[in-house]
């Protein structure tokens, strides 16, 4: 059996950092962080886990890459309601910190249209900062494939977010 509790100290801040930076909202990471866990769970009861850091970290890719598809479907069907996250930073000004929140956004909604192989390759390497080895290890997956996978889906996102236009 599996102790739980050492798990989540050890790994949980990961799953919860690769939550948050996909999603950008704290609820939206906190129901990911759960359903990550419960996933994790669930496949430990199927097989043997060699290394619970990669595990975690592609779950918590997968359901966050999901959770960003299930967003994007709800916001055409539903107006957006703006929010407020706090009071207003004073170091930075707020055209910079709103220009900025609407990049986040395009970026994890370019994110989500990606294939999941593709989103998921992206995410751990340039949010979680993995080199192609780990991220290889962490999917099952040869470096050659990430490689290919990374190439294909910086070209989407590349035509998605129109960086030609970008000044």
């Amino acid at each position: 059996m599996h102790d739980w509790t050492e798990i989540v100290a050890e790994h949980g801040p990961t799953v919860w950092r690769t939550a948050y930076r996909l999603l950008g909202d704290a609820t939206d990471a906190a129901d990911c962080y759960q359903e990550t866990l419960i996933d994790a769970l669930r496949l430990a009861g199927q097989r043997p886990v060699e290394n619970w850091s990669a595990l975690l970290r592609r779950v918590a890719t997968a359901r966050a890459v999901d959770s960003l598809r299930r967003k994007m479907r709800r916001s055409r069907r539903e107006e957006p309601t703006p929010t407020w996250h706090g009071m207003p930073d004073t170091a930075v000004g707020p055209a910079i910190k709103t220009e900025t929140a609407e990049l986040a956004e395009q970026a994890r909604r370019a994110l989500a249209t990606l294939p999941q192989r593709q989103a998921e390759v992206t995410a751990l390497r340039y949010l979680e900062d993995l080199s192609y080895e780990e991220i290889a290890a962490c999917l099952g997956l040869r470096v050659g494939a990430v490689s290919v996978l990374l190439h294909k889906a910086r070209r989407r996102l590349a035509q998605k977010l129109d960086v030609n236009s970008i000044p």
